[in-house]
């Protein structure tokens, strides 16, 4: 079977085409493997099916290059078992009392009790605890009267997708672990295709594991920072040139920068998930939850410093028009999910400001439902304050300093761009 899927012409099944999965199937056509992509919305399957893109990083041509090398998007999972190799990129986020919810995993997993046929390698790629793996997916090809290692193989990958990145799937070093030794060998073999490369681990749990450290690292260390920033402004300090004196050291320093609060799919959600592992063994992760604190603490923080600075001018919060700039969770994408600028701007309105919003990036449509008034650029001079939430390249900084009496850049981007201006205040 390694053979096999080192040789053949094989099929990859995708179930979720979502921020990840969309791109792990175009990278199977780009590879020229066949595709079957899943989802349970029909909505989503027929405008892939007509190739018209909802991500950021899969365009329309790419769309068209995969249905015209014989790619297909069903919302049958019966289709499934046209796939020698069913890859799972369905959402895992947290339930409203911070426990991991696995309700879209169980479902995928429901799905491959009833699709899956002996051949069939199945990967799961959805960011998840230590043994996720083991628990669902071994279990539900078990379900389906199949063999571990006999009829089909397991094993997990963790997604690596970085929205707006010029990286594509393919060229991101892919980890595998198989819940097998054996499943593990088969599913380094499959994505060999996919990707430029592979590293096998022991286990699928060392896999899971290893997708919770790499956002745990990052969550930790932007708590870190978020905390210095504090400290610095206390201290009179630019925090701003403190990283960037320390990013001269050529050994040993990761520059990380501070900002309004972490947002995205993985930060803001991954190390939650191991802190809940880690409750459940008994293990406290003290590291883990004061980054937490301090990154959650980050949107009022920034409220209270554009209160501050509005002060410095004479003006209170309340009552004060604000353009919030960005509603993005980064630079560069649509995607707001989990994103610290919206926080802000409801912490803004909670405290009597009435805020505007301008993204190039997100539709009028979603800043709305937000409960936020999209505006363009045109009227600068009706607002008292802009603040630089998500710091897109498509925002025209210097024409809005320009415009805005104050602007609070809680990203460092007017540094950045080398502008030294007198009403810009950083975070």
């Amino acid at each position: 079977m390694q053979r096999f899927f080192e040789e053949s012409a094989w099929t990859a099944g995708v179930i979720g085409l979502g921020y990840v999965g969309l791109p792990l199937a175009m990278a199977a056509a780009r590879s020229g493997l066949g595709v079957v992509g899943f989802d349970v919305s029909d909505e989503r399957a027929q405008g892939l099916g007509a190739a018209r893109s909802h991500v950021d990083d899969v365009s329309d041509a790419d769309l068209h290059f995969a249905l015209d090398s014989g790619a297909t998007f069903v919302s049958d999972g019966a289709a499934l078992a046209e796939a020698d190799a069913v890859f799972i990129c369905v959402p895992s986020p947290l339930a409203r009392n911070g426990e991991p919810d696995l309700s879209h995993i169980e479902a995928a997993a429901r799905t491959v009790a009833e699709s899956a046929r002996p051949g069939q390698l199945i990967s799961l790629e959805s960011t998840t605890y230590p043994g996720t793996t083991e628990d669902y997916l071994a279990p539900a090809v078990r379900e389906a009267g199949l063999t571990l290692d006999e009829d089909v193989w397991v094993a997990y990958s963790p997604e690596r997708v970085s929205p707006g990145d010029e990286m594509k799937t393919g060229d991101i070093p892919k980890v595998v672990g198989g819940v097998t030794p054996e499943s593990g060998r088969v599913a380094a073999a499959a994505y060999r295709r996919l990707a430029e490369s592979v590293h096998l681990v022991g286990s699928a749990r060392a896999a899971e594991m290893s997708k919770l450290l790499e956002n745990t690292y990052r969550a930790v260390n932007i708590g870190l920072i978020n905390e210095v920033a504090q400290l610095s402004h206390k201290l009179g300090i630019d925090v701003w040139e403190i990283i960037e004196a320390a990013a001269t050291k050529p050994f040993g320093f990761q520059p990380f920068y501070p900002g309004p609060g972490v947002g995205g799919h993985c930060i803001p959600l991954d190390p939650q998930y191991l802190a809940w592992r880690a409750r459940a063994a008994h293990f406290a992760t003290r590291f883990i939850e004061t980054a937490e604190r301090i990154n959650s603490g980050m949107p009022e923080y920034t409220v209270e410093r554009i209160a501050e600075f509005l002060e410095t001018a004479g003006k209170a919060l309340s009552g004060s028009r604000i353009l919030a700039l960005g509603v993005a969770y980064k630079a560069g994408v649509s995607d707001d999910r989990e994103s610290a600028a919206i926080e802000v701007a409801r912490r803004l309105i909670a405290r009597g400001a009435r805020v505007d919003a301008h993204d190039p990036h997100v539709g009028d449509s979603r800043i709305e439902e937000h409960g936020l008034a999209a505006v363009d650029l045109a009227a600068l001079e009706l607002y008292d304050l802009a603040v630089v939430l998500t710091d897109h390249g498509a925002i025209p900084y210097e024409r809005i300093a320009e415009g805005v009496p104050l602007v609070f850049d809680s990203r460092g981007v007017y540094r950045r761009l080398g502008l030294d201006l007198a009403n810009v205040q950083a975070l």
